[in-house]
């Protein structure tokens, strides 16, 4: 029995190398969802611009959606900025596709000044100061992107930066599917 309980610190030490060890080999953009493959949770909340403005999952449905999260305190949110917007102003693409923000945790002045100074991508953006959105979507912080098809369900979800290497791993052969899928009422 003593030589058991001798070992016991040398097997707990193996034991959390290798949970260590596998840990360290994930990828942190690859991140799963639960909700990948379902549909877009029921919310109800205001646009970041007008707080009269209401907002729910039914002003999505029928279009092709990327929803990207973003907030004033997040740095990569500013590095994603500028590609948000190369997607925003491709006539082909924004033809496609709708991209809609949704403002995570934030405060509403101070996001409305950001999106005055460094130009606005979305169409609208959901104002989620308390976060109640971002939890239905699991979000665990800023920016992560959704892709939504045009039947209102989500299809995939990175967690990240957006920009032109991942867009076209990433997103770009999914957009197209999606693409087909709607023209041949799929």
């Amino acid at each position: 029995m003593n030589k058991v309980i001798r070992f016991l610190p040398l097997v707990l030490v193996i034991a959390l190398g290798v949970v260590l060890y596998r840990g360290l080999s994930l990828n942190p953009t690859d991140m799963p969802s639960v909700l990948v493959g379902k549909a877009m949770p029921d919310f109800s909340l205001s646009t970041l611009k007008d707080a009269k403005s209401n907002v729910t999952n039914a002003d999505l449905a029928g279009d092709i959606v990327l929803l990207n999260v973003w907030a004033t305190w997040c740095p990569t949110c500013k590095y994603e900025h500028p590609f948000l917007l190369e997607l925003a102003t491709d006539p082909k693409l924004a033809a496609q596709v709708k991209l809609y923000g949704v403002n995570y945790k934030d405060e509403r002045g101070p996001a409305q000044q950001w999106l005055n100074h460094y130009k606005d991508p979305y169409l609208f953006s959901v104002f989620d100061d308390e976060g109640l959105l971002g939890v239905k979507l699991g979000v665990f912080g800023a920016p992560e992107t959704f892709v939504i098809d045009h039947k209102g369900i989500i299809r995939k979800r990175f967690a990240g930066a957006l920009d032109i290497r991942v867009w076209r791993k990433e997103f770009e052969p999914l957009i197209k599917q999606l693409i087909n899928e709607k023209q041949q009422g799929v």
